[in-house]
């Protein structure tokens, strides 16, 4: 018991150590969040980096903008790509199954999963486990020092010094079906690893397809409205004409400027919406917003009305290949073999254990490292080698109820995985349905728009030439103008989406596998 003279002798060392401990929590406790009205200031170091701790001192004028921190910033090194190569689809799908993060991170979460795969089926194995322990003992009369799992004792003499080493292996024979129960568990969890891995390149085909076909039609609608522009102006020179004839007046030539007015301002739009259209084609590769890209044209394809598939006999074919259901139906599966791997745990296990050892010492030991289910006894009384073979079996008899709270858990989590798989199937068939309605209505909304716009091909160039020949009036002509433009404009959507609408059929059928045809 220390007297009261070596405390006071200790305060001189202890009062500085428990200052800067106060301050350090002080610290901790200056570092309140900002008030609501007022901006954080956070500490900066000299890369730009925030730091912790609490915030400066904020300026006086009220500025929400954080300081830049370049390491966070950096875009990274852009992939190689050829500025004079014109991109297909085909070959954007390639690029973007390469560059695109969510492929990257599905691939890392498959091997992850079949790595832990390998960390449960190591269980089936013996461990093995070398140690040593070096100990002094000083006495003046019998004792015994227990430090751990190692029990020396010590008679005689007055001190014992030496080392312990031991090799101990614990090897679990037989658990009625447990570590094959989580092995099962671990290869479906793998397996929905891999298939997400497939999903994620399904998906990643269809946004690229998707953002390509929308490209296509923004680039349909800006050549539309370049045509409505000539239009217009054909429009201005014939009431320029007409008007120096003296058969127009100046309200139509007034008419016929805003139409080319308006006109412009719809290829400007036009021009803008294929700017956004080419950015959301890029991110959808996974490239940086600002690379240049060419991208392909996307050609003339036929469309029919066999496009549009007879659902009703391959709802089944699709189901037993749709990502979604196969991840769910392993889903299941893993929840029945950890239910297993629950119910095993009821039930004794038969292990094989054994130690040998090496006294370098006048130690007396009696326990050396206890290892798995059972510890190994080795009484060493002087001698320096040692060694214990055990074959027994183990059960747990009393638990408080937690294995069998355990296989409660387990049965309600192979009642979820069941209903999910249900709800997922039933989900796949109605996005089937309706992916195949919504590309059945865009190809007959595609042969609809085709029709109107010969029919107003015609009404407007009838309507034109009426005009120039001085029986016709020029709102006609604006007016068959303005819906050839919107049925062009129709036309140029539908294409798009007929052609969208086949991709997410193919996607909804889990048959999407590479670039659509």
């Amino acid at each position: 018991m220390p007297d009261l003279t070596s405390i006071l002798r200790l305060l001189p060392l202890v009062l500085p150590l428990a200052w800067a401990l106060a301050g350090c929590a002080a610290d901790s406790i200056d570092a309140a969040p900002p008030a609501p009205d007022k901006p954080w200031t956070p500490r900066v170091a000299a890369n730009g980096e925030i730091q912790p701790g609490p915030p400066v001192a904020a300026p006086q004028a009220k500025t929400f903008i954080l300081p830049e921190n370049r390491a966070a910033g950096q875009i990274g090194a852009a992939p190689s790509i050829d500025p004079g190569h014109v991109y297909d689809l085909a070959e954007l799908i390639d690029l973007a199954e390469r560059n695109n993060p969510a492929t990257r991170i599905a691939w890392n979460a498959a091997r992850d999963a079949a790595l832990a795969t390998g960390i449960v089926k190591s269980a089936y194995l013996p461990r093995v486990v070398v140690a040593a322990t070096g100990l002094y003992q000083a006495s003046k009369g019998s004792d015994r020092l227990t430090a751990g799992p190692l029990s020396t004792g010590l008679t005689n003499p007055e001190s014992a010094d030496g080392v312990i080493s031991a090799v101990t292996l614990n090897w679990l024979l037989f658990d009625f079906g447990q570590r094959d129960a989580l092995a099962q568990a671990a290869e479906q969890a793998s397996i929905i690893s891999n298939i997400a891995f497939t999903a994620a390149h399904q998906q990643v085909i269809f946004d690229v397809s998707s953002a390509f076909y929308a490209l296509a039609a923004a680039r349909a609608r800006r050549g539309a409205n370049d045509l409505s522009l000539r239009n217009a102006q054909e429009v201005l020179d014939a009431a320029e004409a007409r008007k120096k004839k003296g058969v127009g007046t100046s309200i139509e030539a007034a008419e016929a400027r805003q139409g080319v007015a308006q006109a412009r301002l719809l290829v400007v739009q036009a021009e803008g919406a294929e700017k956004n259209a080419t950015v959301d084609l890029i991110a959808a590769v996974g490239l940086a917003p600002t690379t240049k890209l060419r991208v392909a044209d996307v050609g003339r394809r036929s469309l029919s009305a066999s496009m549009a598939r007879a659902i009703d006999r391959k709802i089944e074919n699709a189901l037993a290949r749709r990502p979604d259901v196969l991840q769910a139906y392993a889903a299941e599966r893993a929840s029945e073999a950890k239910l297993r791997a629950a119910q095993a745990e009821m039930l004794p296990k038969v292990f094989l254990s054994g130690t040998a050892n090496y006294n370098a010492g006048n130690l007396t030991a009696s326990t050396i490292f206890p290892t798995g289910l059972q510890t190994p006894i080795s009484n060493l009384s002087g001698g320096r080698y040692g060694g214990t073979v055990l074959l027994g079996a183990a059960m747990p008899l009393y638990d408080g109820g937690v294995r069998a709270a355990i296989i409660e858990q387990a049965q309600v989590g192979v009642d979820t995985a069941a209903t999910h798989l249900a709800r997922t199937r039933q989900q796949a068939i109605r996005q089937i349905a309706v992916a195949n309605t919504t590309l059945t209505t865009s190809l007959a909304s595609f042969e609809a728009a085709r029709a109107l716009v010969a029919a107003s091909e015609t009404s407007y160039a009838a309507a034109l030439a009426a005009y120039r020949s001085g029986v016709g009036d020029i709102s006609a002509v604006s007016l068959g103008q303005t819906r050839l433009l919107q049925a062009r404009n129709a036309q140029a959507d539908a294409y798009s989406s007929a052609l969208s609408s086949a991709a997410l059929l193919a996607l909804a059928t889990g048959s999407l596998g590479s670039a659509p045809p």
